[in-house]
């Protein structure tokens, strides 16, 4: 197959297919500017050493967490996370009208398309889709530059708008994102064959899930357990050498918290449907109850990326009591020898406020992949809800089903998120010196209402695309829908 008749078979398809081409460009654009950002702040360069200057501050910034060397490293990361959700909203829009687009390359196929010709069609379209976005995420950014190099009355820059990051990184985030995109779509479709007769799988998932999060939770929360007396026994015998890989054990200890808390929403899925099986008297939960036994795993996909702002927005809250008390007992400690004008820096809670901030967007982006998700199933089941309809089952009843198959694996999934990611927290952050003692420690108290506010948004932001979802419901179960393939 000629590279133009593939590029113009990849760009070929129904309405379905151009939303969800606009949708992974639309994702491919937010996940490019979230990249830039992370590449413009590490290009800041760190000036020299002088009299003046002898902290090797950037003085044109206005912002401490640019201005600061020691503060950007956490800046970038906190800018790639937002990445995180943006990528996951990525896979979902890569779903949407899959059974429209299973039947368009199994005509391929009856046409006398290979299989390999089908997984290259099927990756070039996500790749080209996700090129789009990128190219026009990267004039978005060059354009963003100029418009916001704009100094303030003090003469410094509220955003690192005098330098750009390299040319190298410029390409590797332009060109990068859609060669991974396309890679992941070949690897995703290694177990699918696409038959002149329609899409089959290689292997089928017919076992239940394994609860395998118990393992990988309590490695990854050992592991930031025992960071804090690692570093101490290492200073304390003066250990010099194993002190860069302290920050590899903690990197490898969060992803497996991270992927064990994500693998729980399977499980809490499965378990969700057997209690809904055994409990419920109402044909919703009996529906509800035997989707997610069916497909358990759908809540895990779903779910990754508002799991992982949970939990990241969990350990924010672990940070901020710990800067809180860290405040107080500063406060106590300069009151103690009379000079409070010393003590109590508020920048690092200050500084965690925009860790908020980064969190709620990430839920909101969640969010919207949910709500793609939501929607696509719905669609992809609108024969069944038709024939369900026309047979006496009312909408309300389907409606109920759908918010009990969203809900019920959510709750328990969020609440082991926000522990997880309060333990991460606490741990990393380290314990708070008493005031007056150099041997004594305080633990920070629980912050009950941050972590509150952080699961009953989630929570909410989960009804609210139910809420949104439901709409699509009556479109999808109209009599029509019968004739559907």
């Amino acid at each position: 197959m000629r590279p133009g008749t593939l590029g113009r078979l990849a760009l070929a398809g129904t309405r379905t297919d151009t939303v969800r081409v606009v949708l992974t460009a639309l994702s491919a654009a937010l996940a490019t500017l979230a990249g830039l950002a992370a590449l413009t702040v590490l290009a800041i360069p760190t000036p020299p050493a002088t009299d003046d200057n002898g902290v090797r501050w950037s003085q044109q910034y206005s912002e401490a967490l640019l201005r600061e060397p020691g503060l950007r490293g956490g800046t970038a990361f906190a800018l790639l996370l937002l990445a995180l959700p943006v990528l996951a909203l990525a896979g979902q829009c890569a779903r949407l009208g899959a059974p429209a687009r299973d039947r368009r390359l199994a005509a391929l196929r009856l046409a006398g398309a290979t299989p390999g010709q089908v997984t290259r069609l099927a990756a070039l379209e996500t790749g080209v889709a996700s090129l789009l976005g990128t190219v026009v995420g990267l004039v978005v950014f060059l354009a963003a530059h100029e418009l916001l190099d704009r100094p303030g009355a003090d003469g410094r820059l509220a955003l690192p708008t005098d330098v750009l990051p390299s040319p190298v990184g410029l390409a590797a985030t332009v060109l990068g994102l859609p060669a991974v995109a396309a890679a992941a779509t070949a690897l995703l479709l290694r177990r699918v064959v696409t038959t002149p007769f329609g899409v089959v799988r290689r292997a089928r998932r017919d076992r239940p899930p394994r609860p395998w999060f118990a393992l990988l939770v309590p490695a990854g929360v050992g592991s930031f357990a025992g960071y804090f007396p690692l570093l101490r026994w290492l200073e304390r015998h003066e250990v010099q050498a194993p002190l860069p890989y302290l920050p590899i054990l903690v990197a490898v200890g969060g992803l497996a918290a991270l992927v064990g808390t994500v693998l729980a929403a399977g499980w809490f899925s499965y378990a969700a449907g057997r209690l809904l099986h055994r409990l419920a008297r109402g044909p919703a939960g009996l529906l509800a109850a035997r989707r997610l036994t069916a497909d358990p795993w759908a809540g895990s996909r779903t779910f990754a990326a508002l799991l992982a702002a949970v939990l990241f927005g969990g350990g924010a809250a672990a940070f901020r009591a710990n800067f809180q008390a860290r405040y107080v007992a500063e406060l106590a400690e300069a009151r103690t020898f009379g000079d409070v004008t010393s003590a109590g820096d508020t920048f690092y809670l200050d500084t965690i406020g925009l860790v908020d901030l980064a969190v709620a967007v990430a839920v909101t982006i969640a969010a919207g992949g949910l709500l793609v998700a939501l929607v696509e199933g719905i669609v992809a089941r609108r024969r069944a809800y038709a024939a369900l309809v026309a047979q006496g089952v009312p909408r309300g009843v389907l409606g109920r089903s759908v918010a009990w198959q969203a809900l019920a694996p959510t709750v328990p999934a969020v609440l082991l998120a926000l522990t997880v990611g309060l333990l991460l927290g606490r741990f990393l952050a380290g314990p708070v010196r008493a005031p007056g003692s150099a041997e004594r420690f305080v633990t920070p108290g629980v912050p009950l209402e941050q972590l509150a506010l952080v699961g009953a948004g989630a929570v909410a932001a989960v009804a609210l695309t139910v809420a949104v979802g439901l709409l699509f419901l009556r479109a999808s179960t109209t009599v029509e829908e019968l004739r559907a393939t």
